[in-house]
């Protein structure tokens, strides 16, 4: 009986199938690294969120044959070294698209109208926060999207017909048809971009340098007051910059649901100011989407072990030696 090691809870529906599948599943005792590295052993396939997956834990799965990532970002997966053992890497493209827009909607909502902020003042009995700290109403500002891909293009589709947003979009590997086809102007140049938008949200992946996209150099080109949301990687800003930013009152409001260091330390100083809120990565984290995911994960699974193809695939970055 095949084995799937799986590093973090996925939803039962995933878990279930597997098992009807003649699959034998075990669970990592935590979500950690060095619990994985002890415990993935015999198994053949592994199912992993953002925990990744080490190249010491390949070196601890000799039977490996597919590392299945429930999401799209692979940045965690030793995916190079996996690719010269001959594992294979998937992801579940899109399928949690359609959340993780919806939640970068919220956080901006949320960030414009001070919510989180309100939240505090009332249950502090502070009333008179509604005539001292009034928001920005969003229709007719200019959202500035930092990428173009799956979600960057619903959450288009969200601020333009929803909320009657201006829309532009910075995103060099996207064909300039791609623009045109969702209404979005085609910004051919990173700075362009941030001196407009009164709103910045980050789609892109993570780089594979580590530098952010959003240096302390592209932050000082932002409009005095304006919102900057992040739902995709948490090294995509320099957060030490963006706090000066907001300490300095330059900066309206950040919304981050990742963070370069999760969960962050306790002494994190982004954890005590208060034009940040801060989620724990939770952008994907609905049911639909979590159901969606893991399914993707578990027939890329059983289609590896049963001598398939699976969709999805992950390229490497370097070439396979034969």
């Amino acid at each position: 009986m095949p084995v799937c090691f799986i590093t973090q809870p996925i939803h039962p529906k995933a878990v279930a199938f597997l098992k009807e599948k003649g699959v034998q599943i075990r669970f990592a005792s935590a979500p950690t690294m060095e619990a994985t590295i002890a415990e993935v052993g015999n198994a053949e396939a592994v199912i992993t969120r953002d925990l990744g997956f080490s190249g010491a834990a390949l070196d601890a799965a000799p039977k490996l044959r597919i590392i299945a990532c429930h999401g799209s970002g692979t940045n965690r997966i030793a995916v190079n070294e996996a690719a010269q053992r001959g594992i294979l890497v998937t992801r579940a493209i899109n399928a949690n698209s359609r959340s993780v827009a919806e939640m970068t909607i919220a956080l901006m909502l949320a960030g414009a109208r001070k919510i989180c902020a309100a939240d505090t003042a009332v249950r502090a009995g502070n009333w008179d926060f509604r005539y001292k700290d009034p928001g920005m109403e969003v229709h007719g500002k200019t959202l500035g999207l930092v990428g173009f891909g799956a979600i960057a293009r619903h959450v288009a589709q969200i601020a333009r017909d929803g909320l009657g947003m201006k829309v532009m979009a910075w995103s060099p590997s996207v064909p300039h048809d791609v623009f045109v086809e969702h209404q979005v102007t085609n910004v051919s140049d990173l700075p362009d971009l941030l001196h407009e938008a009164d709103v910045v949200s980050l789609h892109r992946p993570a780089d594979a340098s580590g530098k952010p996209t959003l240096t302390r150099e592209m932050l000082g080109m932002l409009k005095d007051g304006s919102v900057v949301v992040n739902t995709s990687r948490g090294s995509a800003i320099d957060t030490r910059a963006l706090q000066d930013s907001l300490r300095r009152g330059r900066l309206g409001a950040a919304l981050l649901d990742v963070l370069p260091q999760e969960p962050p330390e306790s002494d994190d100083p982004l954890l005590k100011d208060r034009n940040v809120v801060l989620t724990p990565h939770i952008g994907a984290t609905t049911e639909e989407a979590l159901t969606r995911m893991a399914m993707t994960c578990a027939h890329q699974v059983m289609a590896c072990l049963t001598g398939q193809s699976p969709q999805y695939v992950v390229q490497p970055s370097i070439p396979v030696k034969s």
